[in-house]
């Protein structure tokens, strides 16, 4: 059973403290919703899972199945089956998502994926996400609307099928209609093998549909509440005010949360498709 085991974990960026004690805990085939306000860590804590450069770790531990994380480069901890479905993808002019996603998938086997197999898994993936037809012949995210980028994550996780999937803001940008064609996709594949999930969103009816066990909530860099899926229905018709009232506690301030959107460049892999 593959374990991600996070112990007091605090992680700076550019000098400043953002997760200053985090422990979290998510086994196989575990749905985990992480809720917070803005700029109080969630994105950090998944970049720094992730192994984000700009994210540094001056304490605590990340493991999984084991293995020590944070001893890992980026590539080694994808090959794990650690995935993360950014906030904001990076569009990637002259790689296409065939010959992205065939190295992605190559990366993880010990012989290459044959073509023909590669083709059909594809091809089901785009059918199950509803995107485009010529999909895997545009370059990467290249011209893609909001919603397109963020199916095409999902459409990466499908194929590259991890054992732990994070998914930061998915459903920030997707209309109604895609949001259950996502959901859908993700809950199929929870149905074919035990997928854990790490899941940031403000919205409660993303969590309907994805159905979390446990819910976090992150405030000022600490989890400082958990519960179930009750809590995620809590904040959303309540807020958080009841929380900064009842656990003592204050979100970062409206200063520290402009910082620049996170990106991993896209995904582990992105130079090994390029051909570097």
């Amino acid at each position: 059973m593959k374990r991600l085991v996070i112990e007091n974990l605090h992680v700076t960026v550019e000098g400043k403290e953002i997760l200053k004690g985090v422990d979290l805990t998510v086994n196989s085939g575990e749905v985990h919703a992480l809720m917070g306000p803005n700029g109080n860590g969630k994105s950090t804590l998944l970049a720094a899972i992730m192994g984000h450069p700009k994210y540094i770790v001056t304490e605590g531990s990340i493991t999984f199945d084991g293995q020590d994380v944070l001893a890992m480069p980026v590539d080694a901890r994808s090959r794990a089956g650690l995935f993360l479905a950014m906030q904001y993808p990076q569009e990637i002019p002259g790689v296409t998502n065939s010959d992205f996603m065939r190295a992605a998938m190559n990366v993880r086997r010990e012989s290459p994926v044959p073509l023909f197999t590669f083709i059909k898994a594809m091809e089901k993936t785009i059918k199950d996400l509803e995107m485009k037809e010529d999909l895997a012949h545009r370059f990467l995210n290249e011209g893609f609307s909001g919603g397109e980028k963020k199916r095409n994550e999902i459409v990466q996780m499908e194929l590259l099928k991890p054992d732990l999937a994070m998914l930061d803001e998915l459903d920030s940008g997707l209309d109604v209609d895609a949001l259950h064609v996502v959901a859908n996709a993700i809950n199929n594949m929870r149905k074919e093998y035990p997928l854990s999930l790490i899941v940031v969103s403000h919205y409660e009816r993303f969590y309907e549909l994805i159905e979390p066990q446990f819910v976090h909530v992150l405030v000022d860099g600490n989890i400082v509440v958990e519960g179930d899926a009750a809590l995620a229905k809590r904040i959303d018709e309540e807020g958080y005010d009841w929380i900064y009232r009842d656990y003592g506690v204050q979100p970062a301030s409206e200063a520290e949360r402009r910082k620049a959107p996170v990106s991993l460049g896209s995904c582990a892999v992105a130079q090994k498709a390029q051909g570097k």
